[in-house]
């Protein structure tokens, strides 16, 4: 067996796996996640870059979980000849017929407004350019088969497949594939995907695996610890209630699909807990929207704390103003709110999509926050907010940035160093490899070095992007 790395190794976005294993006389490849890579002019030369094999000779893709740096690239991948099936569960499923739509309206909105723009003489730098059509991605979602947590399902003679609750965001999974090759002794692989923190708000702690041969283990916070949840509630508090005081806005960038609903959460806890008075929330992301729809029809997978602090809520809709903005116009309105307002928009990392008109309108006034809730990829807008620059180019035009920037990681949805940790101890021996992925080079390497001096396990490679290992 085979592996090679196409990306999230050395880097956290772009989570594309290739194995090749041998199969009634002949090498059979699929793929584990096909994600868009994200942050700066780097990554649209990745998301461009072929495969050094045909995309129809790919048997089939397993797919971790939603987000686009696991599933964005794979219209593109269905468009270059891809005709296999797509595996995931049902939630990620339901949470991609919303997201992958988006991904592909956002790019082309992107290209159209810059067209517009270099057509005025208005438009610096380099020109965006869409991946995909919204007809390529309604081609790659009948592709789609659902799979339920704990369903083994064999998807050919010699790999069956067993999805795990990863307990990062809904639906999200551990992929646990055992793969029996011609004339050798069963394997199994287990790609963690995104791995949850411990007792965080919304989802379950992560499912433990008692045994692998051959693991993939996240990095993306494997070289720090977050704060607790008590501590990050009391961060929280504090800048809200400062902000609030100086009259200013709060602007929240948040992934839609699980983090909007967790900060959602948090603010009708703190309310609840009267730690915070009443509040007035726009979230300004259809995407959002929908995906906090579908995590009420998936309500029973949510934990316990989290259900009865959303039924309360329903109990006490007095108790805060939030409203979900639906139309363009109702979004350029929020523009006009100078103070009081908290705004929730994505992208997560401020790239696209309705985040960057707020953050141009509300960046230049030193009364407003920025509230920083998730990794943030190098050359993305929102590391160099999280970086301190003085300015930002948005929409080809610099941006002062006088409002404060606050970053919260204890609101991740990733494990850090030490959830990690726990997770790779649920392991009752050590797997013959070990591959370090979806971490900055310091992360990743970092925790390599905590896997070998705290556990004792010998063989743990921090892989390079485009190279194969034998496993």
């Amino acid at each position: 067996m085979k592996i090679q790395f196409f990306g999230a190794a050395g880097e956290v976005t772009g989570s594309r796996h290739s194995v090749e294993v041998m199969l009634s006389g002949k090498p059979r490849h699929f793929m584990v996640d096909y994600g868009l890579f994200q942050g700066g002019r780097e990554a649209n030369t990745k998301n461009l870059e072929p495969l050094p094999f045909a995309a129809k000779d790919i048997e089939f893709v397993v797919l971790t979980h939603a987000h686009i740096d696991h599933s964005g690239l794979l219209p593109r991948l269905c468009a270059q000849g891809f005709k296999g099936s797509i595996y995931c569960t049902p939630a990620t499923y339901e949470l991609l017929k919303i997201l992958l739509p988006d991904s592909a309206h956002l790019q082309l909105a992107d290209l159209e407004r810059a067209e517009r723009k270099m057509k005025m003489g208005k438009w610096r730098g380099e020109m965006p350019f869409a991946l995909y059509s919204r007809e390529e991605v309604e081609m790659t979602l009948a592709q789609f088969e659902t799979v339920e947590y704990g369903q083994i399902h064999e998807i050919t003679p010699g790999i069956k497949l067993e999805f795990r609750n990863a307990g990062h965001i809904l639906g999200s999974a551990i992929a646990v594939l055992d793969i029996q090759e011609d004339g050798a002794q069963k394997k199994r692989c287990v790609f963690s995907g995104d791995i949850g923190m411990k007792g965080k708000v919304l989802m379950p702690d992560p499912d433990l695996i008692s045994e692998a041969d051959v693991v993939l283990i996240e990095s993306t916070y494997g070289d720090r610890l977050h704060r607790s949840l008590s501590e990050t509630e009391e961060e929280l508090v504090e800048v809200i209630s400062s902000t609030m005081a100086a009259k200013g806005n709060i602007v929240i960038p948040a992934f839609a699909v699980g983090r909007t609903q967790e900060i959602l959460f948090l603010l009708i806890d703190l309310v609840r807990k009267e730690k915070l008075p009443h509040l007035a929330i726009w979230v300004d992301s259809p995407m959002a929207t929908a995906a906090t729809h579908l995590t009420h029809h998936f309500f029973s997978q949510l934990d316990a704390q989290s259900q009865a602090t959303f039924q309360w809520f329903q109990n006490h809709p007095e108790a805060l103003d939030l409203r979900f903005i639906a139309d363009v116009e109702e979004s350029k309105a929020l523009n006009k709110i100078k103070g009081g307002a908290i705004i929730i928009s994505a992208s997560g990392m401020c790239d696209a999509g309705r985040i960057v008109h707020h953050l141009a309108n509300n960046l230049p006034r030193s009364q407003n926050a920025v509230i920083i809730t998730g990794f943030q990829a190098y050359g993305s807008l929102g590391r160099q907010l999280v970086d301190k620059v003085e300015k930002v180019r948005l929409f080809g035009e610099e941006v002062l940035v006088k409002a404060s920037i606050h970053t919260i990681g204890g609101l991740s949805a990733h494990a850090d160093q030490a959830g990690l940790l726990d997770w790779l101890r649920g392991f009752k021996k050590p797997p013959s490899k070990v591959f370090v992925v979806h971490g900055e080079p310091e992360s990743s390497t970092a925790f390599a070095s905590c896997i070998r001096d705290q556990l004792n396990w010998k063989d743990v490679i921090v892989p390079e992007r485009l190279h194969t290992y034998d496993c």
